[in-house]
């Protein structure tokens, strides 16, 4: 019985953003590459355009031999711990392509193994190359990759790296892509609500500043003044952070744009509330938007799936308007954790694992080919005396 190796992979530039996958068939017993595939795919998130790959390699190995047994082979821990059976696929959109996948060979003959990025440079490759073709308006073309190559080259280099005696390390970084886009990320600073931990929304009652935290908006201005790295300031539409960008950007010397997909999230019924007053009067409503993403608020509020893609969408428009720049963005609680959430690829459920105070400052790099860098996160050592 032949055995085939499936490596594959997917990406998003934005996640959800332009999409594509690549996948490779490879020969268990000798190595041998036997086929390569990729697609551009549109917009799609990151584990979409994964699944995608998945299939396709498992499709394209069974067209080779229906009865090889398969051993797959990726970074996605999602994908692999799913198809594995080990983790509930709850999100709607990965349901069908996971039963797609599991529909190509018996279970029997398939097992799933995650492996480092590090190891899945072949199917990487391929996938971004598909993104470059779409990009162009091209469809992807195995006679254009240079994967298959480029993965020869690096086993070369290892072997000859193993051959040679090793020069002393001079660091690492990856290649010159230019400046990125750097968005520093303010939260605003108090006001009354804040430190009685109330709901406060994009639909609440728009408080302002308190007396503490104009204090804390001056003192991030100054802090901010003295790196002088800031070349822009974008703040959401609401008071708070209208209030402490225009303090911020006294310091700084610049003036404010306004970007309404910065606001925070809308949390309808429950705006100007307490957790445990929520807790007390929409329990199931509140059950249902830890457990679920999409789930919303009482009273018709926004889910965080919701608040995702609206955050990726302006994240998108902001890098292409200030690549190479570092931009101030004064935002909520929210915004500020999804832009760090989708930065690292982490999970939903990740939002109510990270504490974010007010006036603190986090900071993203977004790069040219679409990777981003977080360089910071809660920070409010400005705010000591």
């Amino acid at each position: 019985m032949r055995e085939f190796i499936v490596e594959a992979d997917g990406g998003s530039r934005g996640n959800p953003g332009p999409a594509g996958y690549g996948a490779v068939v490879i020969d268990a017993a000798t190595g041998e590459t036997l086929a390569e595939v990729a697609e551009y795919i549109g917009v799609a998130t990151n584990n979409v355009a994964e699944y995608r790959g998945l299939i396709t390699g498992l499709r394209t190995a069974h067209a080779l031999d229906p009865t090889a047994m398969v051993h797959v082979r990726m970074d996605s821990k999602l994908v692999i711990e799913q198809m594995s059976g080990r983790w509930k696929i709850k999100h709607p959109d990965m349901k069908p392509l996971a039963f797609a996948a599991s529909k190509v060979f018996p279970a029997s003959q398939v097992t799933y193994e995650w492996i480092p990025r590090e190891q899945n440079k072949h199917a990487d490759r391929l996938a971004n190359e598909a993104m470059d073709a779409g990009k162009r308006g091209e469809p992807w073309s195995a006679s254009a990759s240079t994967a298959e190559l480029q993965v020869a080259d690096a086993r070369a280099a290892d072997v000859r790296a193993a051959r040679t005696v090793a020069a002393p390390s001079t660091g690492w970084g990856p290649a010159d892509m230019g400046a990125p886009a750097t968005f520093v990320l303010l939260r605003h600073g108090e006001t009354p609500l804040t430190p009685q931990k109330r709901f406060s929304g994009s639909g609440g009652s728009d408080p302002s500043l308190s007396d503490v935290g104009r204090e804390q908006a001056e003192r991030a201005g100054a802090a901010l003044a003295r790196r002088g790295t800031i070349q822009a300031v974008v703040a959401s539409p609401l008071a708070r952070t209208r209030e402490t960008a225009g303090i911020v950007a006294a310091h700084l010397g610049l003036d404010v744009t306004v970007d309404d997909g910065l606001r925070e999230t809308d949390f309808g019924a429950w705006e100007g509330l307490t957790f445990g007053e929520v807790r007390e009067r929409y329990a199931d409503d509140l059950n249902a938007w830890l457990a679920d993403p999409e789930a919303r608020p009482t009273g018709d509020g926004e889910s965080f799936a919701a608040t995702a893609t609206r955050i990726a969408a302006t994240r998108d428009k902001l890098i292409a308007a200030y690549t190479g720049r570092t931009v101030l963005l004064v935002s909520h609680v929210t915004p500020i954790k999804t832009f760090v959430r989708l930065a690292l690829g982490a999970p939903p459920e990740s939002l109510f694992r990270m504490e974010l105070s007010a006036a603190a400052l986090s900071a993203v790099a977004y790069y040219a080919d679409g990777n981003a860098s977080v360089r910071l996160f809660n920070d409010t050592s400005h705010l000591r005396a």
